[in-house]
């Protein structure tokens, strides 16, 4: 019986995603296969290419034979120089680790929930109409505890002045 190591079409119109299948050469692209050994998905970035190399190998051993497009993934993940005999290939771009969903939700919820009960929900205009009043009084109020700190920082060096007076005197 003449083995194939082939792709087998799967996914959507246009979003195409394949496995890698040991089939009979006899039958048809999408038909019954020997075995499943590897997904391929070329829409991803980077596409992901995973491969059951102890199977593959196996396979190649007893004489299967890979379509090109499948001998080109397996010159990929090194398996064809691995059954060849030769140098390995350079290692392939590895997709970075995708953030954990949950715990990504339960962060913003805890901002959102942070957020809410300080900043009431307002309308726009009016929003805008508290908003200038507001920036008219700041600069006033920043004024004003200047004028009040500096008595207040006196007041202390005089006491302890009245209380050497005092002492003098006794």
């Amino acid at each position: 019986m003449a083995v194939k190591i082939r792709l087998l079409r799967m996914g959507k119109i246009r979003n195409p995603q394949y496995r890698i299948v040991i089939a009979d050469s006899r039958t048809k692209r999408d038909g019954r296969a020997i075995e499943f050994v590897g997904v391929y998905q070329p829409k991803e970035d980077p596409s992901v290419i995973e491969v059951k190399s102890e199977r593959v190998q196996y396979w190649l051993s007893v004489g299967a034979q890979p379509s090109e497009a499948v001998q080109r993934l397996l010159e990929l993940t090194g398996d064809w120089q691995k059954f060849k005999g030769l140098p390995a290939p350079p290692p392939l771009k590895v997709a970075a680790e995708r953030a954990d969903r949950k715990a990504a939700y339960e962060a913003e919820a805890k901002a959102a929930a942070g957020l809410a009960p300080e900043t009431p929900a307002k309308p726009a205009k009016k929003a805008a109409k508290a908003e200038a009043p507001a920036k008219a009084e700041a600069p006033a109020k920043a004024e004003a505890p200047a004028e009040t700190e500096a008595p207040k920082t006196e007041a202390p060096a005089e006491a302890p002045a009245a209380a050497a007076d005092a002492g003098e005197q006794a």
